[in-house]
């Protein structure tokens, strides 16, 4: 499983659950991400491991060349699942009524990230300077 495969699942996942109003699963959802961020135990290499043996390491990391030169050390993929886990807490339980687009602009995005294999938010990151 690969980084971007993740990314298409999240997105899926978020919508649907925003779509029928689950909130206790987009709970579990962000206690995942937020556990594969604290943690750097992450599902697509764990998946990848299990499954040969070796991990599949993500594809985002050649779009751009100042990814080798990070001044953060701090992996980029860890921050992009705490930014989401943290955006999505504070839109779902800290402003509900005036940030009600702001998950489904998230799914939106997240799910066309996985789709595309580009996510701008990813790019940003290594552009501040993670690694």
């Amino acid at each position: 499983m690969t980084e971007r495969f993740f990314r298409l699942i999240v997105g899926a996942l978020l919508l649907a659950f925003l779509y029928f109003d689950v909130h206790a699963a987009i709970s579990g959802l962000i206690g995942v991400l937020v556990l594969e961020a604290l943690s750097n135990y992450r599902v697509p290499l764990l998946i990848s491991r299990l499954r040969s043996g070796r991990p599949e390491f993500g594809d985002s990391s050649e779009l751009i060349p100042a990814a080798h030169y990070a001044r953060i050390p701090f992996d980029a993929e860890r921050a992009w699942r705490l930014s989401v886990a943290v955006m999505l807490a504070v839109t779902l339980y800290v402003f509900p009524e005036q940030l009600w687009f702001f998950p489904w602009f998230m799914g939106f995005a997240i799910f066309g990230a996985g789709l595309s294999g580009v996510c701008p938010v990813l790019i940003s990151l290594k552009l501040v300077g993670f690694r």
